[in-house]
């Protein structure tokens, strides 16, 4: 390379650096936001009154509006660098998410996120239990769902080629009628509702539909949670659990989700929610991997209750191995409680008996 060529590319390197500086200086700068979260508990309690303080910093150019959202729902908008939105008497268990939009007056915008998290204001009452009454039940059954209707048993199992339905004979555990999953599909939790049969399944995101009569399968839905597990009804909705704590309702009709709701106690998430039995306007679920049952209110997702069945299965001998405690049935008619597990020799009926 020649003296001249190596001069004017010199040059021209310090015109395309000088260009880029002042490019750079001129740029302007997204405005930064300090987002800050208290109420008058250390921890944010349901129904607390919850202070959301805004500080915007601006390095250049001037603030036109910030707005802040809470679960993408506008709640507040100022011009002023720094405000305050409250949140009167919050009730809305979990997790909630906030965003802060600041925009300077030449359009450009700073976006900001901070999550905080609200705690039951109830402490689960904690109960233990009787056995009244146990009865014959199928040890290769992978309990998936249980439920009683018309006094028959009606149990879903899972396991991919083994999945089924059966209605058997409460007494005796004689099968009467039964329907087999196809091979790939890993059956889950049921609920009866309207005459029909309506079953999860595990992780291929899709719900089978059968008449209640004949078990002949009429129609099948998508779900919108990643995994299907508990499924149970109330008056207007199908409501089934994903295995976290949250739980969603399904319009049995368009099977499009209607709401959702985060189950919590006073110090945590209700995590692994199972089997699923709706009774007496509370939902009971089976938390799985424990004896644990719990009492859910669902209209807050409030834990009510904790039930511990622990040492169940020390009421009958077996040698055989079982799996996890899985499957709630309370008879409408009668309102005995029904319980049993994954290859669980019994079905036991229970007595709650309240501690302290």
């Amino acid at each position: 390379m020649n003296f001249k060529l190596f001069a004017a590319f010199i040059v021209l390197a310090i015109f395309i650096s000088s260009f880029s500086c002042s490019n750079k200086l001129n740029r302007s700068r997204k405005p930064a936001v300090l987002i800050t979260v208290e109420s008058v508990h250390k921890k944010i309690i349901y129904g607390d009154d919850i202070n959301v303080s805004i500080a915007v910093k601006l390095k250049d150019g001037e603030l036109k509006e910030t707005k802040i959202f809470v679960d993408s729902v506008l709640i507040n908008s100022s011009t002023n660098a720094e405000f305050t939105s409250y949140l009167k008497k919050f009730k809305s268990l979990g997790k909630h998410t906030l965003k802060a939009v600041a925009v300077k007056t030449d359009g450009v915008e700073g976006v900001y996120f901070k999550t905080f998290e609200v705690l039951s204001d109830i402490t689960p009452e904690q109960y233990g239990y009787e056995v009244v009454e146990s009865y014959p039940h199928n040890e290769t059954f992978f309990t998936e769902g249980l439920e009683i209707h018309n006094g028959y048993i009606y149990e879903s199992t899972g396991e991919n080629a083994k999945s089924a339905i059966y209605k058997t004979n409460l007494k005796s555990g004689k099968i009467l009628q039964s329907v087999k999953l196809a091979d790939q599909y890993f059956g889950e939790g049921i609920t009866i509702f309207n005459n029909h049969i309506f079953q999860l399944t595990y992780k291929t995101k899709l719900g089978f539909v059968y008449e209640l009569e004949n078990m002949v399968l009429v129609d099948s839905f998508h779900f919108e949670s990643t995994e299907g597990w508990g499924m149970t009804h109330n008056e207007k909705s199908l409501i089934m659990s994903d295995g976290t704590n949250v739980l969603t309702f399904i319009d049995p009709t368009t099977y499009k989700t209607v709401k959702k709701i985060q189950v919590y106690d006073t110090n945590e998430p209700v995590l692994s929610i199972n089997e699923l039995e709706y009774f007496d306007g509370y939902i009971y679920a089976n938390i799985w991997g424990t004896n644990l049952i719990v009492k859910i209110d669902p209209e807050t997702g409030k834990a009510i209750a904790k039930i511990d069945l622990s040492g169940i299965l020390t009421m009958v001998n077996t040698n055989k191995q079982v799996d996890v405690l899985n499957g709630i049935a309370i008879d409408p008619v009668t309102k005995k409680i029904y319980v049993t597990g994954k290859f669980y020799p019994k079905l036991f009926e229970i007595k709650l008996v309240k501690k302290g």
